[in-house]
């Protein structure tokens, strides 16, 4: 659901977000690579009925007070934290859940009517409902012949 992404600056060439493996594997003895933050980027369902965009996130471990939504033209964007439920292990064998900073941002394939906006979010699950715009209809222009 979550896949960690790290931002590296290269040499020269300005900043790319890539996979934390790809990262170990080319900077390995390699001075060039450095590493700035890491962030999850969250996974997303986006469907649309007759009426409405929605969006569906799964975010399991993530407090309600923790997240933010930010809808700006036609993007939104979804952030959060997921806090590890214990402390750091002494030993990890498996470390396939994603804890920490998470962002996804979503350019919507239609207008929606932000003021009518609405999210819930229960048991792990975040649905955001975005009413469609409903297109001007096109006003006919008659011509008249002098």
């Amino acid at each position: 659901m979550f896949e960690r992404k790290t931002t590296i600056a290269m040499a020269g060439e300005g900043q790319q977000s890539v996979p934390d493996f790809a990262v170990e594997a080319m900077s390995a003895g390699e001075p060039s690579w450095a590493e700035e933050h890491s962030e999850g980027q969250l996974a997303v369902d986006v469907f649309e009925t007759e009426t409405e965009l929605v969006v569906v996130a799964t975010m399991a471990g993530t407090r309600a007070e923790d997240i933010e939504l930010h809808l700006q033209n036609d993007f939104l964007t979804i952030r959060g934290t997921r806090q590890p439920p214990i402390a750091s292990p002494a030993r990890v064998f498996y470390e396939e859940c994603y804890w920490g900073r998470f962002s996804r941002t979503i350019v919507l394939p239609t207008d929606v009517a932000s003021e009518l906006a609405r999210s819930e979010y229960k048991n792990g699950v975040l649905i955001v409902s975005l009413p469609k715009v409903r297109p001007k209809q096109p006003i006919p222009i008659l011509v008249v012949e002098e």
